[in-house]
Protein backbone atom coordinates (compact mmCIF):
# COMPACT_ATOMS: atom_id res chain seq x y z
CA UNK A 1 0.00 0.00 0.00
CA UNK A 2 1.19 3.81 -0.54
CA UNK A 3 3.31 4.82 2.35
CA UNK A 4 2.92 1.93 4.56
CA UNK A 5 6.36 0.84 5.63
CA UNK A 6 8.31 4.16 3.57
CA UNK A 7 10.75 3.68 6.41
CA UNK A 8 11.25 -0.12 6.01
CA UNK A 9 10.20 -1.05 2.89
CA UNK A 10 10.87 -4.48 1.55
CA UNK A 11 13.63 -5.78 -0.47
CA UNK A 12 13.31 -6.00 -4.37
CA UNK A 13 14.08 -9.83 -3.90
CA UNK A 14 11.66 -10.10 -1.24
CA UNK A 15 9.25 -8.74 -3.06
CA UNK A 16 9.57 -10.93 -6.32
CA UNK A 17 9.48 -14.15 -3.86
CA UNK A 18 5.91 -13.34 -2.86
CA UNK A 19 5.06 -12.47 -6.56
CA UNK A 20 6.87 -15.91 -7.09
CA UNK A 21 4.61 -17.19 -4.95
CA UNK A 22 1.67 -15.96 -6.55
CA UNK A 23 2.90 -17.15 -9.91
CA UNK A 24 3.49 -20.75 -8.53
CA UNK A 25 -0.10 -20.95 -7.16
CA UNK A 26 -1.61 -20.07 -10.77
CA UNK A 27 0.60 -21.81 -12.28
CA UNK A 28 0.70 -25.05 -10.73
CA UNK A 29 -2.64 -25.18 -10.62
CA UNK A 30 -3.15 -25.70 -14.57
CA UNK A 31 -0.27 -27.82 -14.73
CA UNK A 32 -1.31 -30.28 -12.11
CA UNK A 33 -5.13 -30.19 -14.00
CA UNK A 34 -3.30 -31.08 -17.41
CA UNK A 35 -0.64 -33.44 -16.61
CA UNK A 36 -3.02 -35.40 -14.60
CA UNK A 37 -5.07 -36.85 -17.29
CA UNK A 38 -7.97 -35.88 -16.38
CA UNK A 39 -10.32 -36.31 -19.65
CA UNK A 40 -13.06 -33.73 -17.82
CA UNK A 41 -10.44 -31.07 -17.86
CA UNK A 42 -9.28 -31.49 -21.55
CA UNK A 43 -13.11 -31.64 -22.12
CA UNK A 44 -14.07 -28.43 -20.34
CA UNK A 45 -16.71 -30.52 -18.46
CA UNK A 46 -14.29 -30.73 -14.83
CA UNK A 47 -17.00 -27.86 -13.71
CA UNK A 48 -20.60 -29.03 -14.88
CA UNK A 49 -20.36 -30.86 -11.37
CA UNK A 50 -17.78 -29.28 -9.20
CA UNK A 51 -20.03 -26.78 -7.47
CA UNK A 52 -22.05 -29.56 -5.18
CA UNK A 53 -18.53 -31.64 -4.95
CA UNK A 54 -16.31 -29.76 -3.47
CA UNK A 55 -15.40 -30.22 0.66
CA UNK A 56 -17.63 -27.45 2.02
CA UNK A 57 -20.03 -26.08 -0.83
CA UNK A 58 -21.50 -22.41 -0.14
CA UNK A 59 -25.38 -21.45 -1.10
CA UNK A 60 -23.86 -19.20 -3.59
CA UNK A 61 -22.52 -22.82 -5.17
CA UNK A 62 -25.85 -24.56 -4.80
CA UNK A 63 -27.46 -22.02 -7.19
CA UNK A 64 -24.49 -21.51 -9.66
CA UNK A 65 -24.35 -25.33 -10.08
CA UNK A 66 -28.16 -25.37 -11.63
CA UNK A 67 -27.26 -22.46 -13.48
CA UNK A 68 -26.87 -24.62 -16.68
CA UNK A 69 -24.62 -22.06 -18.64
CA UNK A 70 -21.42 -21.75 -20.47
CA UNK A 71 -20.36 -20.36 -17.52
CA UNK A 72 -19.63 -23.44 -15.72
CA UNK A 73 -17.79 -24.83 -18.62
CA UNK A 74 -15.43 -21.52 -19.26
CA UNK A 75 -12.94 -19.89 -18.41
CA UNK A 76 -12.75 -21.38 -15.14
CA UNK A 77 -12.99 -24.68 -16.54
CA UNK A 78 -10.02 -23.91 -18.68
CA UNK A 79 -7.13 -25.25 -16.92
CA UNK A 80 -4.04 -23.94 -19.34
CA UNK A 81 -5.76 -20.61 -19.21
CA UNK A 82 -4.53 -19.86 -15.63
CA UNK A 83 -1.02 -21.38 -16.66
CA UNK A 84 -0.52 -19.04 -19.67
CA UNK A 85 -2.37 -15.57 -17.98
CA UNK A 86 0.06 -15.53 -15.48
CA UNK A 87 3.22 -15.12 -17.44
CA UNK A 88 1.52 -11.64 -17.96
CA UNK A 89 3.85 -10.86 -14.44
CA UNK A 90 7.10 -10.79 -16.44
CA UNK A 91 5.43 -7.78 -19.06
CA UNK A 92 5.16 -4.12 -18.30
CA UNK A 93 3.35 -2.72 -15.33
CA UNK A 94 -0.11 -2.25 -17.49
CA UNK A 95 -0.38 -6.22 -18.68
CA UNK A 96 0.32 -6.66 -14.74
CA UNK A 97 -2.34 -4.33 -13.83
CA UNK A 98 -4.73 -6.26 -16.47
CA UNK A 99 -3.61 -9.28 -15.26
CA UNK A 100 -4.44 -8.28 -11.72
CA UNK A 101 -8.20 -7.72 -12.57
CA UNK A 102 -8.96 -10.66 -14.34
CA UNK A 103 -6.96 -12.72 -11.60
CA UNK A 104 -9.61 -10.87 -9.33
CA UNK A 105 -13.12 -11.78 -11.22
CA UNK A 106 -11.73 -15.66 -11.07
CA UNK A 107 -11.17 -15.93 -7.23
CA UNK A 108 -14.02 -13.40 -6.27
CA UNK A 109 -16.77 -16.82 -7.55
CA UNK A 110 -14.78 -19.36 -5.80
CA UNK A 111 -14.72 -17.92 -2.94
CA UNK A 112 -18.26 -16.90 -3.06
CA UNK A 113 -19.27 -20.81 -4.51
CA UNK A 114 -16.80 -22.84 -2.37
CA UNK A 115 -15.33 -23.02 1.11
CA UNK A 116 -11.55 -23.23 1.04
CA UNK A 117 -10.92 -21.35 4.26
CA UNK A 118 -8.27 -18.86 3.94
CA UNK A 119 -6.94 -20.13 0.77
CA UNK A 120 -8.26 -18.13 -1.59
CA UNK A 121 -7.99 -14.99 0.27
CA UNK A 122 -4.11 -15.27 0.54
CA UNK A 123 -4.18 -15.84 -3.09
CA UNK A 124 -6.61 -12.76 -3.56
CA UNK A 125 -4.26 -10.29 -1.64
CA UNK A 126 -1.11 -11.96 -3.01
CA UNK A 127 -2.30 -10.54 -6.33
CA UNK A 128 -2.50 -6.79 -5.21
CA UNK A 129 1.56 -7.36 -5.49
CA UNK A 130 0.53 -6.88 -9.34
CA UNK A 131 0.05 -3.49 -8.77
CA UNK A 132 2.37 -0.30 -7.47
CA UNK A 133 1.97 2.56 -5.52
CA UNK A 134 1.13 5.06 -8.41
CA UNK A 135 -1.75 3.22 -9.38
CA UNK A 136 -2.99 2.74 -5.50
CA UNK A 137 -2.64 6.84 -5.21
CA UNK A 138 -4.97 7.50 -7.96
CA UNK A 139 -7.99 5.65 -6.35
CA UNK A 140 -6.97 6.59 -2.74
CA UNK A 141 -9.04 9.16 -0.93
CA UNK A 142 -7.53 12.70 -0.40
CA UNK A 143 -8.11 12.53 3.78
CA UNK A 144 -5.43 8.88 3.10
CA UNK A 145 -3.20 10.72 1.24
CA UNK A 146 -2.89 13.29 3.99
CA UNK A 147 -2.65 11.07 6.60
CA UNK A 148 0.15 7.87 4.61
CA UNK A 149 2.04 10.09 1.97
CA UNK A 150 4.00 13.31 2.22
CA UNK A 151 2.43 15.80 0.52
CA UNK A 152 5.65 16.39 -2.26
CA UNK A 153 4.78 12.80 -2.69
CA UNK A 154 0.89 12.79 -3.64
CA UNK A 155 2.08 16.07 -5.71
CA UNK A 156 4.77 13.70 -8.07
CA UNK A 157 2.62 11.15 -7.72
CA UNK A 158 1.27 11.16 -11.14
CA UNK A 159 4.38 11.24 -13.19
CA UNK A 160 6.83 9.59 -11.39
CA UNK A 161 8.37 6.46 -12.30
CA UNK A 162 8.71 3.31 -10.93
CA UNK A 163 11.93 3.54 -9.64
CA UNK A 164 10.84 6.84 -7.78
CA UNK A 165 8.97 4.44 -5.59
CA UNK A 166 11.54 3.00 -4.14
CA UNK A 167 13.45 3.59 -0.97
CA UNK A 168 17.16 3.48 0.66
CA UNK A 169 16.60 0.05 2.42
CA UNK A 170 17.55 0.61 6.18
CA UNK A 171 20.48 -2.14 5.44
CA UNK A 172 22.26 0.42 4.11
CA UNK A 173 22.24 3.00 7.15
CA UNK A 174 24.07 0.23 9.18
CA UNK A 175 27.69 0.15 9.66
CA UNK A 176 29.23 -1.38 6.05
CA UNK A 177 30.36 -4.72 8.59
CA UNK A 178 27.03 -5.13 9.74
CA UNK A 179 25.09 -4.22 6.39
CA UNK A 180 27.18 -6.38 4.46
CA UNK A 181 26.48 -9.42 6.42
CA UNK A 182 23.13 -8.35 6.91
CA UNK A 183 22.66 -8.15 2.80
CA UNK A 184 24.58 -11.41 2.25
CA UNK A 185 22.65 -13.34 4.94
CA UNK A 186 19.41 -11.95 3.16
CA UNK A 187 20.74 -13.24 -0.03
CA UNK A 188 21.77 -16.57 0.90
CA UNK A 189 18.17 -17.38 2.24
CA UNK A 190 16.08 -15.75 -0.51
CA UNK A 191 18.36 -17.23 -3.05
CA UNK A 192 18.01 -20.83 -0.64
CA UNK A 193 13.96 -20.12 -0.95
CA UNK A 194 13.74 -19.03 -4.53
CA UNK A 195 15.41 -22.73 -5.70
CA UNK A 196 13.62 -25.30 -3.33
CA UNK A 197 10.47 -23.47 -4.70
CA UNK A 198 11.24 -23.93 -8.28
CA UNK A 199 12.39 -27.30 -7.95
CA UNK A 200 9.11 -28.44 -6.86
CA UNK A 201 7.61 -26.83 -9.75
CA UNK A 202 10.03 -28.43 -12.26
CA UNK A 203 9.68 -31.69 -10.27
CA UNK A 204 5.79 -31.18 -11.44
CA UNK A 205 6.73 -30.20 -15.00
CA UNK A 206 9.69 -33.15 -15.14
CA UNK A 207 8.66 -35.54 -12.64
CA UNK A 208 11.42 -38.39 -13.67
CA UNK A 209 14.45 -35.36 -12.71
CA UNK A 210 16.12 -35.87 -10.12
CA UNK A 211 17.13 -33.09 -7.87
CA UNK A 212 17.56 -34.06 -4.33
CA UNK A 213 20.28 -32.43 -2.58
CA UNK A 214 21.51 -31.43 0.86
CA UNK A 215 20.25 -27.59 0.08
CA UNK A 216 16.81 -28.68 -0.52
CA UNK A 217 16.57 -31.50 1.84
CA UNK A 218 17.62 -28.89 5.20
CA UNK A 219 14.40 -26.49 4.15
CA UNK A 220 11.88 -29.48 3.83
CA UNK A 221 11.81 -29.58 7.93
CA UNK A 222 10.22 -26.06 7.70
CA UNK A 223 7.87 -26.77 5.21
CA UNK A 224 8.79 -23.68 2.77
CA UNK A 225 8.23 -25.08 -0.30
CA UNK A 226 5.39 -27.84 -1.56
CA UNK A 227 3.60 -28.08 -4.61
CA UNK A 228 -0.07 -27.14 -4.88
CA UNK A 229 -2.66 -29.43 -7.38
CA UNK A 230 -5.70 -29.00 -6.12
CA UNK A 231 -8.63 -30.81 -7.94
CA UNK A 232 -5.62 -32.65 -10.56
CA UNK A 233 -8.36 -35.30 -10.84
CA UNK A 234 -12.16 -34.40 -10.64
CA UNK A 235 -14.46 -36.33 -7.77
CA UNK A 236 -17.72 -37.47 -9.87
CA UNK A 237 -19.79 -37.77 -6.74
CA UNK A 238 -20.44 -36.73 -3.45
CA UNK A 239 -20.15 -38.80 -0.36
CA UNK A 240 -20.82 -38.05 2.97
CA UNK A 241 -19.81 -39.11 6.45
CA UNK A 242 -22.57 -39.39 8.84
CA UNK A 243 -22.08 -40.66 13.02
CA UNK A 244 -24.67 -42.04 14.51
CA UNK A 245 -25.51 -43.55 17.62
CA UNK A 246 -28.17 -46.03 19.01
CA UNK A 247 -28.64 -47.37 22.61
CA UNK A 248 -31.03 -50.72 21.51
CA UNK A 249 -28.84 -51.00 18.12
CA UNK A 250 -31.96 -50.63 16.05
CA UNK A 251 -32.98 -46.80 16.45
CA UNK A 252 -30.23 -44.61 15.23
CA UNK A 253 -29.90 -40.71 15.87
CA UNK A 254 -27.46 -39.05 13.96
CA UNK A 255 -24.54 -36.52 15.55
CA UNK A 256 -25.64 -33.28 13.93
CA UNK A 257 -22.31 -31.21 11.97
CA UNK A 258 -21.82 -27.84 12.52
CA UNK A 259 -20.53 -27.02 8.65
CA UNK A 260 -21.02 -29.83 6.83
CA UNK A 261 -24.34 -29.96 4.27
CA UNK A 262 -26.32 -32.70 6.25
CA UNK A 263 -29.80 -31.17 7.41
CA UNK A 264 -31.74 -31.01 4.09
CA UNK A 265 -34.16 -27.91 5.69
CA UNK A 266 -31.14 -26.18 6.17
CA UNK A 267 -28.74 -24.61 3.21
CA UNK A 268 -24.86 -24.64 2.71
CA UNK A 269 -23.18 -21.30 4.54
CA UNK A 270 -20.39 -19.64 4.01
CA UNK A 271 -17.92 -19.34 6.80
CA UNK A 272 -14.68 -18.91 5.06
CA UNK A 273 -12.12 -17.82 5.38
CA UNK A 274 -12.78 -19.76 9.13
CA UNK A 275 -11.23 -23.62 8.52
CA UNK A 276 -13.09 -25.99 10.53
CA UNK A 277 -11.06 -28.87 10.22
CA UNK A 278 -13.01 -31.67 11.45
CA UNK A 279 -15.84 -31.28 9.02
CA UNK A 280 -13.27 -30.53 6.43
CA UNK A 281 -11.08 -33.58 7.09
CA UNK A 282 -14.09 -36.25 6.48
CA UNK A 283 -14.61 -34.87 3.14
CA UNK A 284 -10.87 -36.34 2.02
CA UNK A 285 -11.74 -39.34 4.49
CA UNK A 286 -14.59 -40.46 2.70
CA UNK A 287 -12.58 -41.24 -0.56
CA UNK A 288 -10.19 -43.21 1.26
CA UNK A 289 -10.14 -46.82 3.54
CA UNK A 290 -10.63 -46.05 7.33
CA UNK A 291 -7.17 -47.30 8.08
CA UNK A 292 -5.47 -44.41 6.53
CA UNK A 293 -8.22 -41.62 8.12
CA UNK A 294 -8.15 -43.15 12.17
CA UNK A 295 -9.95 -39.67 12.80
CA UNK A 296 -13.02 -42.14 11.95
CA UNK A 297 -12.89 -44.77 13.87
CA UNK A 298 -11.33 -42.66 17.01
CA UNK A 299 -14.13 -40.29 16.67
CA UNK A 300 -16.10 -42.85 17.09
CA UNK A 301 -14.49 -44.26 20.15
CA UNK A 302 -14.76 -40.91 21.45
CA UNK A 303 -18.32 -40.24 21.41
CA UNK A 304 -18.98 -44.07 23.24
CA UNK A 305 -17.05 -42.24 25.99
CA UNK A 306 -18.81 -38.99 25.69
CA UNK A 307 -15.52 -37.27 25.21
CA UNK A 308 -16.58 -33.20 25.69
CA UNK A 309 -13.88 -32.26 23.05
CA UNK A 310 -14.85 -34.31 20.56
CA UNK A 311 -18.99 -33.71 21.41
CA UNK A 312 -18.13 -30.20 20.84
CA UNK A 313 -17.23 -30.37 17.37
CA UNK A 314 -20.95 -31.19 16.40
CA UNK A 315 -23.69 -28.83 16.66
CA UNK A 316 -25.34 -30.38 19.31
CA UNK A 317 -25.34 -33.52 21.44
CA UNK A 318 -28.56 -36.20 20.63
CA UNK A 319 -27.55 -38.18 24.35
CA UNK A 320 -27.25 -35.72 26.20
CA UNK A 321 -28.02 -37.65 29.50
CA UNK A 322 -25.60 -40.36 28.62
CA UNK A 323 -23.13 -41.73 25.62
CA UNK A 324 -24.69 -44.30 23.34
CA UNK A 325 -24.41 -47.60 24.21
CA UNK A 326 -23.26 -48.17 20.05
CA UNK A 327 -22.09 -45.81 17.44
CA UNK A 328 -21.89 -46.86 13.55
CA UNK A 329 -20.78 -44.50 10.87
CA UNK A 330 -23.34 -43.99 7.84
CA UNK A 331 -21.51 -43.47 4.38
CA UNK A 332 -24.00 -42.28 1.51
CA UNK A 333 -24.00 -40.60 -2.03
CA UNK A 334 -25.94 -37.29 -2.14
CA UNK A 335 -28.33 -37.00 -4.50
CA UNK A 336 -26.99 -33.44 -6.02
CA UNK A 337 -29.88 -31.51 -6.83
CA UNK A 338 -31.90 -31.99 -3.13
CA UNK A 339 -28.53 -32.11 -1.19
CA UNK A 340 -29.75 -34.96 0.96
CA UNK A 341 -28.73 -38.84 1.16
CA UNK A 342 -30.06 -40.68 -2.26
CA UNK A 343 -29.88 -44.24 0.01
CA UNK A 344 -30.30 -45.82 3.78
CA UNK A 345 -27.61 -46.36 5.47
CA UNK A 346 -27.89 -50.41 5.32
CA UNK A 347 -28.01 -49.95 1.53
CA UNK A 348 -25.26 -47.71 0.79
CA UNK A 349 -22.82 -50.02 3.07
CA UNK A 350 -23.65 -52.72 0.82
CA UNK A 351 -24.02 -50.98 -2.55
CA UNK A 352 -20.16 -49.32 -1.79
CA UNK A 353 -17.37 -51.97 -1.10
CA UNK A 354 -14.80 -50.07 -1.37
CA UNK A 355 -16.04 -47.07 0.44
CA UNK A 356 -14.92 -45.85 4.21
CA UNK A 357 -16.30 -48.05 6.81
CA UNK A 358 -15.85 -47.91 10.18
CA UNK A 359 -17.49 -48.76 13.02
CA UNK A 360 -17.67 -49.12 16.72
CA UNK A 361 -18.33 -52.28 18.96
CA UNK A 362 -20.68 -51.99 21.61
CA UNK A 363 -19.49 -49.67 24.63
CA UNK A 364 -17.14 -51.32 27.21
Amino acid sequence: MAGLGRNSPPSRASLFLLQWEWFRIYFESGVVKLASGDIEWRNFTAMDDYYQNGPLPTWVGWYVQHCRTEFTRSPPGDAGARARLVFMLFLPRRWRFACFFIVTAWQIPVILTANYTFLNYLVLVLGFLLLDDRFILRFMPERWKERLVPKEDVVQAGPASEADNCEVSPISKSPKPVAAFRLALASVMLLWIFYATTVQMVWMLWPARHFRSRRFAALEPFRIANRYGLFAVMTRGRYEIEFQGSDDGENWTPYPFRYKPQDTAQGPRIYAPYQPRFDWNLWFASFGAWRDNMIVPSTEERLLDGAPDVLALFAGNPFPQAPPNKCALSFGNTASRRWKKSATRDVVEAQAPRTLRARAGARR
